[in-house]
């Protein structure tokens, strides 16, 4: 009984350190911040379909935090009524949005920050900026807890910004 109990532990600390070791940790991060992507992905994707719902799913609801040109958005619902009131008039005026330069770190295993630039190309009143995110994980899903746009309008038709392409 004693060798087996020996032996018993024995397995139980190698599984718990094979567990916790820096490469299964590594591994862990980098499957949540590919999944951090594959949601920033479906929301760029939802906006340039004109899915204002969709792109919204990728936020917490009701409890978002979102800061924009100074201000707070009211809530979940208050900045889909934004979308759809100042972007969902036409394509026109919804643009295609792109993010790029996207930067994920991982703050805890339920939390990530993610910073990344950000274009929205239309025929007037382009924008670009710097998206700075707090990512929550909520259940098996992630979710945009807290988002700080920082813009600017891009002058003249188009956008004219030498941004570098999508790098995830």
């Amino acid at each position: 009984m004693n060798s087996m109990l020996r032996l018993l532990l024995v397995v139980f600390a190698s599984a718990l350190l094979t567990w916790n070791s820096p490469r299964a940790i590594a591994a862990n991060e980098e499957a949540e911040k590919e999944a951090i992507l594959a949601l920033i992905a479906r929301m760029e994707a939802a906006w340039n379909r004109g899915d204002f719902r969709g792109y919204m799913e990728g936020f917490a609801n009701p409890d978002m935090i979102f800061v924009s040109r100074g201000h707070f958005q009211k809530d979940w619902q208050g900045t889909l009524d934004h979308y759809n009131r100042d972007y969902g008039a036409s394509e026109a005026t919804r643009g295609r949005l792109r993010f790029f330069d996207i930067r994920i770190e991982m703050l805890a295993p339920d939390a990530a920050q993610l910073i990344s630039r950000y274009q929205l190309e239309r025929p007037q009143n382009s924008q670009d900026g710097i998206n700075t995110r707090l990512m929550r994980k909520r259940g098996n899903k992630w979710v945009i807890a807290l988002n700080h746009v920082s813009s600017r309008e891009i002058p003249g038709p188009g956008c004219s910004c030498e941004a570098a392409s999508v790098s995830r």
